[in-house]
């Protein structure tokens, strides 16, 4: 609070008879008056605006992917099974649309670790591995899925079951396996095992060594010579040969 006069005035006005006491009455008054200034300015409540809660944004549904799933070339699927089809007549160990019976008749006097393929009397198997085991020959259906062969087994085990471009491929890699393994000094290779099929009590492991060759189409020369070269080399592309024995040799890329 500011006052008109000047603090002499003040003086004046208020002194009387005691100076000292009208002085302080004026200290109180000025005090006084700037406390009540700053009372009123400190106690002033602010101006607060209205909380506004923001609006929530709209739900949006989430939109079903309705695009359907990407379909396969069917003619893929063709060239891979001929493919494995023309592997397989080249290979003398096909022994075409035999029953599980026949095969078995075929295996009970082999050794350990002699197999055949043979067509699948399952409608849903193209293929069936037909193998003799050392509780009896036993058969083990190939799964053909994306382009890719492999051995059938459960549910469970059936993401680790290692997959292949033709039946040819999948054999070898067994085979190869099972020899590396003897060469080891190990009596068996690492076990796969196997659902019980074809009325077998229970789970065999897999050993191939030996495919058994049909009887009634033996391998040529030509094929002998084939297979010794493949098991020679693996880059055939390489050796000095004629174009002609170059194509021969890519019919059929395998050592068995």
């Amino acid at each position: 609070m500011l006052f008109p006069w000047s603090w002499s005035d003040m003086i004046l006005c208020v002194q009387g008879s005691h100076p000292l006491l009208a002085e302080e009455k004026i200290r109180s008054l000025s005090l006084g008056g700037l406390a009540a200034n700053l009372s009123e300015q400190v106690m002033q409540p602010l101006s607060v605006a209205p909380f506004q809660e923001e609006p929530a944004p709209p739900f949006v549904a989430p939109t079903p992917d309705n695009s359907p799933p990407q379909a396969r070339d069917p003619e893929e699927d063709l060239l891979c099974i001929a493919k494995t089809f023309s592997y397989l007549r080249e290979s003398g160990w096909y022994w075409g649309s035999i029953t599980a019976s026949e095969a078995k008749q075929q295996l009970q006097k082999m050794p350990e670790g002699t197999f055949l393929v043979r067509d699948s009397t399952h409608p849903s198997y193209l293929f069936t591995l037909s193998v003799k085991t050392n509780r009896g020959p036993t058969n083990v259906r190939i799964e053909y899925a994306d382009s890719k062969f492999r051995l059938d087994s459960n549910c469970l085990s059936k993401p680790r079951i290692l997959t292949f471009p033709d039946v040819v491929s999948l054999i070898q890699h067994y085979v190869l396996s099972c020899t590396v393994e003897s060469k080891s000094d190990a009596p068996y290779p690492p076990p796969m095992t196997l659902p019980p099929m074809q009325k077998e009590v229970s789970a065999v492991h897999l050993k191939l060594i030996q495919p058994l060759k049909h009887r009634d189409s033996p391998p040529s020369l030509q094929h002998l010579c084939r297979l010794r070269i493949n098991r020679s080399t693996a880059e055939t592309d390489q050796l000095p040969l004629p174009k002609r024995m170059n194509d021969y040799l890519k019919q059929y890329p395998f050592q068995l």
